[in-house]
């Protein structure tokens, strides 16, 4: 998962093993086109919530041996072809369902816990997918890339503030607002303060923390798929280094990662390398 819209980082590249790649490129098209389902477009609430019922009998018609109606046959046939080849966890593929109709419905998290348990079901069974598909399979593993995948998505929702508070949405749970004095109606008038700067900067310490702890999966997974993991590691801790240099006013602009930004990720990649 990445931390702009999953294409901050490479999907399925050069990196990831020949014989894996329709199949983690069939994950990437599936979740991707269920976040624009939730996400894009003028429908209204009860037509996403809808599309995405249709979306998930379709995961399940597909899962059950059935053929893909024409609708979204160019998703779930190759995603069809990826859960008969690799036995894919039919739960976790449901689990991205039920946080993108969440997305639907919910624009305000009470506390951290809240929105833990929506990164559980919106980015981290993308790292337990790919992490079956690679074979890891033991407890630590996936835990260490529960907390990688959960830090991609705190980071996609501080960089993305700009982006997300027009649209009517906080990702930034209530109590953390009000231990910085901050009602969310500040917070959505997008007015810039030392206040609203140190709320991003305690949000960004979080994600860093859960990163890092999650930092030693990359000499778990065997072969380019670590390296490639390295690059995804180093590229969400890059983000936060640039919502740092902005002095966290993210709710006035948003950072993205550039041509320039790819020699300190791969130098830092390669660094990883020998901290075993």
């Amino acid at each position: 998962m990445s931390v702009d819209h999953y294409e901050n980082f490479p999907v399925a590249s050069f990196l990831c093993p020949s014989a894996l790649r329709p199949a983690v490129t069939a994950i990437y098209h599936y979740a991707r086109t269920a976040d624009d389902i939730a996400d894009e477009g003028i429908a209204g609430p009860t037509e996403r919530l809808a599309d995405l019922s249709a979306y998930r009998t379709e995961l399940r018609r597909v899962a059950q041996g059935g053929a893909p109606t024409p609708r979204w046959a160019a998703v779930f046939e190759p995603l069809a072809a990826a859960i008969a080849s690799f036995q894919l966890p039919l739960q976790l593929l449901e689990d991205l369902l039920s946080a993108f109709e969440q997305d639907v419905t919910k624009t305000r998290y009470a506390h951290r816990a809240e929105l833990l348990d929506y990164c559980r079901r919106s980015a981290n069974p993308v790292g337990r997918l790919l992490l079956h598909l690679y074979g890891v399979r033991e407890a630590e593993s996936l835990q260490q890339s529960d907390a990688i995948c959960t830090a991609l998505q705190l980071i996609n929702f501080w960089q993305d503030l700009s982006i997300d508070l027009p649209r009517g949405r906080l990702y930034i749970p209530l109590d953390q607002c009000a231990a910085h004095g901050l009602a969310d109606t500040t917070l959505f008038a997008r007015h810039d303060s030392g206040a609203t700067r140190a709320l991003v900067q305690a949000q960004c310490d979080w994600a860093r923390a859960l990163m890092l702890s999650g930092a030693p999966l990359v000499h778990r997974v065997p072969g380019r798929a670590g390296w490639e993991l390295r690059g995804v590691v180093q590229g969400g801790l890059r983000i936060l280094d640039k919502i740092a240099a902005l002095q966290f006013a993210t709710l006035r602009q948003r950072p993205r990662l550039g041509v320039a930004d790819m020699a300190p990720i791969v130098w830092r990649a390669c660094r990883m390398q020998v901290r075993r």
